[in-house]
């Protein structure tokens, strides 16, 4: 699903949030690798499940022509900086929700881009006939929780030591969802 391209000024930074296109699957292979080294909220460590230019083409076209799918853009200055996604079920029973995933990289924390690229999808969702968004986020990243909060999502249930870290030790993965019923 494609929605339209919105510009926001925040702290004095002035970024787009617009759908992915094809042209964009380099950049954000290289942002992918470089999120996932930056901080260890994510499911990966820099460099796992690698996704080059051909896999992100593949993965764009497939949310454009899908309904209930969405795959955003953070850009700055024609830099992509971030980027979300929710992705939906085909199966008919599962076909109301879509999961969301988002990161943006270290240097843009603190500009509200996860936010708005949030606040968008939120908006797509409710505008697409979506009942729930459901997501993932590590029990520390406190942050988070309190942003997806804000946006009125709530903790379904946690997933006990599903994460070992850097430090060796195991922490929780808080599942939260926005109910839209």
């Amino acid at each position: 699903m494609l929605i339209d391209s919105k510009e926001f000024t925040i702290n004095g930074l002035r970024y787009m949030i617009r759908s992915a296109m094809e042209k964009d699957a380099k950049g954000l292979s290289q942002v992918r690798v470089q999120v996932d080294g930056e901080t260890e909220n994510l499911d990966r460590e820099q460099g796992e499940a690698y996704i080059d230019e051909s896999g992100f083409k593949k993965v764009i076209n497939e949310d454009t022509e899908r309904s209930n799918h969405l795959f955003l853009i953070a850009e700055v200055n024609d830099r992509i900086v971030g980027f979300s996604r929710c992705e939906g079920n085909q199966l008919k029973r599962s076909s109301h929700k879509v999961e969301f995933g988002v990161c943006v990289l270290k240097d843009y924390w603190g500009y509200g881009i996860g936010g708005k690229l949030l606040e968008q999808s939120i908006q797509w969702a409710d505008e697409s006939g979506i009942k729930k968004i459901s997501l993932k986020v590590l029990e520390t990243n406190d942050k988070a929780i309190k942003l997806y909060q804000k946006y009125g999502f709530e903790v379904e249930g946690s997933l006990k030591f599903d994460k070992r870290l850097s430090d060796g030790k195991y922490y929780h993965t808080i599942l939260m969802a926005r109910l839209n019923v």
